[in-house]
């Protein structure tokens, strides 16, 4: 086990957030759930080296997040960029988890959780790449495990997504338009390394193997993504990441670059 870990850097993330322990992951989402009547408000920045274009694309991902109970919650996102010119909204899109297990034992957990997402997307189609998250109209479908153990977790997802057209920017028909994407996210807990209260400030650090599978035609990729995430108070969490394609045989316009995350949560607001 020491040398996967150390052969795909992949190290995870664990804290504990008012009543019980929380994993929180910065390119994919966990099984658990934030807490119920909570709301979230994350600003994620993506800077990407498009390489053909010799220039980097800025986008902006605002979103809002709710708590609607301990087993449901959602995200209401919009999607903005630079890559036409001036920074403009290019669509929008919602996201819904719902967590059906649970399993409970001392510093340790077992959650599994079924999610969805639908986006309309009003920009040119660039790539082969499928991305919901950002880049196309569509929706997805998954199913996601996560593993805690103590200062440890390790979180499986798997999902269907369909790209459809952009509005009036048709998906060409040479391209696929349906994908099974997949991740892999460990990480772990490395301060405080003992808890005292719950201000104490906590940093993680992890990895994520992200990839995504074409059947159409056979194309995919797989990208490795380590990241560090700072928690303040247990409330406001900074994520700062680095995507890096491991390979590919696919048209991608700007698979490698840097992630900023600034999230704050309220609590008990609904």
């Amino acid at each position: 086990m020491s040398r996967y870990k150390v052969l795909l850097a992949l190290v995870m993330i664990f804290y504990v957030q008012r009543i019980s322990a929380q994993e929180l992951f910065v390119y994919s989402e966990p099984a658990s759930n934030m807490p119920k009547r909570s709301v979230g408000i994350r600003m994620t920045n993506w800077l990407m080296n498009d390489a053909a274009a010799d220039k980097i694309n800025y986008h902006l991902v605002p979103e809002l997040m709710w708590g609607v109970t301990k087993k449901i919650m959602v995200h209401a996102d919009a999607f903005i960029s630079n890559r036409e010119g001036g920074l403009a909204l290019e669509g929008v899109g919602a996201y819904a988890k719902y967590r059906f297990f649970s399993t409970d034992k001392v510093h340790r957990h077992l959650r599994m959780a079924a999610f969805g997402r639908v986006t309309t997307n009003n920009a040119p189609v660039h790539q082969e790449e499928i991305a919901t998250y950002g880049h196309n109209s569509g929706y997805q479908l998954g199913l996601v495990g996560t593993q805690l153990l103590h200062k440890t977790a390790i979180s499986l997802t798997g999902y269907y997504e369909r790209a459809l057209n952009n509005g009036s920017n048709e998906r060409p028909a040479a391209l696929a338009s349906n994908d099974i994407s997949y991740s892999l996210s460990v990480g772990h807990l490395i301060m405080p390394v003992h808890y005292t209260n719950y201000k104490q400030t906590n940093f993680n650090i992890m990895a994520e193997l992200l990839g995504q599978l074409q059947p159409e035609n056979g194309h995919q990729y797989l990208d490795i993504a380590p990241s560090a995430q700072f928690i303040f108070n247990s409330q406001t969490r900074v994520d700062i990441g680095y995507r890096r394609q491991l390979y590919s045989n696919m048209l991608r316009s700007a698979p490698n670059g840097l992630l900023i995350r600034v999230e704050h949560l309220l609590y008990n607001v609904l």
